[in-house]
């Protein structure tokens, strides 16, 4: 399912997307799709939304009750992220689906960004 989601999802490099993330573009969007305890043991990207992966569908579809108004914008670019790029992938591919069309991923996910020398933060605290 990943090689298929690959063949159709707009892939750019780590590289690219620590570019698009130095400058501070406002129309575009980091989104972490990793599970929180990722987040809490590894970081994530400053800035970036959490969207778990199993909520994906439900905070991007506007007629969702789960719906999250920061994923709204139709004409932002979504920059989806995971560990390694499989999961950000599948997500990606899912959005497309559903008429999403600013929507692609880095290669090498979190763990590229990392190593590459990408900016690094620990996950916020949660609103109570």
């Amino acid at each position: 399912l990943v090689a298929e989601a690959e063949e159709v999802v707009t892939t750019i490099t780590t590289d690219e997307a620590i570019r698009r993330y130095k400058e501070d573009d406002e129309d575009t969007i980091f989104v972490d799709i990793r599970d929180i305890r990722e987040l809490e043991r590894d970081g994530m990207v400053p800035g970036a939304v959490h969207v778990p992966r199993g909520m994906l569908e439900f905070w991007f579809d506007p007629r969702s009750p789960y719906h999250r108004e920061i994923l709204s914008d139709q004409t932002k670019t979504y920059v989806l992220y995971c560990a390694a790029a499989s999961r950000s992938a599948l997500a990606c591919k899912t959005l497309q689906d559903m008429g999403f069309q600013n929507i692609v991923h880095f290669a090498q996910g979190y763990n590229g960004w990392k190593y590459a020398g990408g900016p690094v933060g620990k996950r916020p605290a949660r609103n109570k």
